[in-house]
């Protein structure tokens, strides 16, 4: 049963005062699209920015007992038909403090990433099931479906995915989990990136100068939009080259691809066979010449600069790849160095990203928009993450930006018996004991439970 719509602008307003919104309807636009989905909280303004763009003026609300608008102390607002409302106190449930707020925020948004990242578990599972079945056919309409409503789940939340820090993935679904996290990454970098470049574009044909090039002198001014790098269906497309670019290692035999020793030669020669040979026979069998899929698939391990040692294939030079097949590679990169397997341990992510960045920064133009987008949106240090401080002390990420930490642990790692207060690492930068040992991995509450006051505790499934 639906309750009354309520205006957007209304919804923005609360939204802005500190209130949130669940709908309980699936939000889509005009073409179909997924907007917002029906069980997201809505906290932050993006999502109904990004609404109200697509020219919906008011959201119905489902009658279900957990939708609703509530205000910033968490009361209940009720609204009539004639748009009026009225707020309703809930004295029956405490009021959050603003941390305690923000755990349960980051705990409520890792439930529903869970839920979303086993749903597109499931779509790549099923493509590489009917691939191995059929010889190389699969339902590319399903798959596009599916990466058309997590693109539009990733984009409004910003990679949510960083928040789940690994907890829900294991090396014997690598395969599955790697198509997923190279799709997430992707999508966080190649949504910045069109942002960065197409402000740098606009900036440049609104005052026919010459610009500094680089994305790292940019300020956020936002000039007229006459040009955008890549259009919304262009992005939904290559976000779907960046979850099937891997398709073809489902024709490479298992014993190699989960060789636990060095592989030979030959077996190198094999795998790298899945990209441009075993990933293109499978699209051109599936009739699909969308260049977005074809060239991510084909290229993705390439080299992106001249000079670049173990890229393959070597029939395109460097400036000749389209950016989005660059942004798959190093977000090929980087989940494949952080990700434990069979034959490995995880690397350390801020080490990963240092790498990544020393590598291939000041190669040519595009490629600095593209890692400037790429760190940017990475989310190193991730909310709801454990982080460890030169002095010994464990810390909580309450906040990416910083990042602001809440330390739990004394330099022994003992439990403080009194809750701290929050520290922006960003301000103790000349201070070497509250700065982040990044000697030390990234660790999930899980792996800490026993060391995490109960506020911090997560809910064990």
């Amino acid at each position: 049963m639906v309750k009354n719509a309520v205006t957007i602008d209304v919804l923005i307003k609360i939204v802005e005062d500190g209130g949130k919104v669940t709908t309980g309807i699936d939000v889509y636009n005009e073409k179909g699209i997924l907007l917002l989905e029906k069980n997201v909280v809505v906290n932050t303004l993006k999502p109904l920015e990004i609404i109200k763009e697509n020219g919906i003026n008011s959201i119905p609300f489902s009658s279900d007992n957990n939708c609703g608008v509530w205000d910033e102390n968490g009361n209940s607002i009720v609204f009539d038909k004639d748009g009026s409302f009225e707020t309703i106190e809930q004295k029956k449930r405490p009021a959050l403090n603003g941390i305690e707020k923000r755990v349960f925020e980051i705990q409520e948004l890792k439930m529903i990433s869970t839920e979303k990242y086993n749903g597109a578990k499931d779509s790549i599972k099923k493509v590489l099931g009917e691939i191995k079945e059929t010889g190389g056919n699969f339902d590319y309409d399903e798959v596009y479906s599916d990466v058309r409503d997590l693109v539009a789940f990733l984009t409004i939340e910003d990679n949510p995915f960083s928040y789940l820090t690994k907890e829900i993935f294991s090396y014997d679904d690598y395969l599955y989990n790697h198509s997923i996290n190279v799709c997430a990454i992707g999508t966080a970098v190649v949504n910045c990136f069109n942002t960065t470049f197409s402000t740098f574009i606009n900036n440049h044909l609104n005052t026919k100068q010459e610009l500094d090039s680089s994305p790292f002198n940019q300020t956020d001014k936002k000039p007229e939009e006459a040009y955008k790098c890549f259009q919304k269906d262009e992005i939904e497309h290559i976000c779907t080259g960046f979850f099937l670019h891997d398709v073809g290692k489902v024709m490479v035999k298992d014993e190699i691809l989960n060789k636990p020793g060095k592989i030979t030669p030959s077996e190198f020669d094999e795998i790298k066979r899945h990209s441009y040979e075993y990933g293109i026979k499978i699209l051109e069998k599936n009739k699909l010449n969308n260049p977005f899929l074809t060239n991510t698939v084909q290229y993705h391990h390439a080299p992106l600069f001249r000079g670049q040692e173990r890229g393959y294939p070597l029939d395109k030079a460097p400036n000749e790849l389209p950016s989005y097949v660059k942004i798959c590679q190093l977000s090929d990169i980087y989940d494949a160095m952080t990700s434990k397997r069979c034959y490995k341990e995880a690397f350390n992510q801020i080490n990963v990203v240092t790498d990544i960045f020393r590598s291939y920064a000041k190669k040519d133009s595009i490629m600095q928009y593209i890692l400037h987008a790429f760190v940017k949106s990475i989310g190193i240090y991730p909310a709801g993450s454990i982080v460890y401080l030169r002095n010994g002390q464990m810390g909580y990420v309450l906040e990416s930006a910083g990042p602001l930490v809440i330390p739990f642990t004394d330099t022994q790692e003992k439990t403080l018996s009194n809750n701290a207060n929050p520290l922006d690492l960003s301000e103790y930068e000349s201070d070497n004991v509250l700065k982040i040992d990044n000697r030390r991995s990234i660790k999930t509450p899980l792996e800490v439970y026993d060391l995490l006051p109960p506020y911090l505790k997560p809910k064990k499934n």
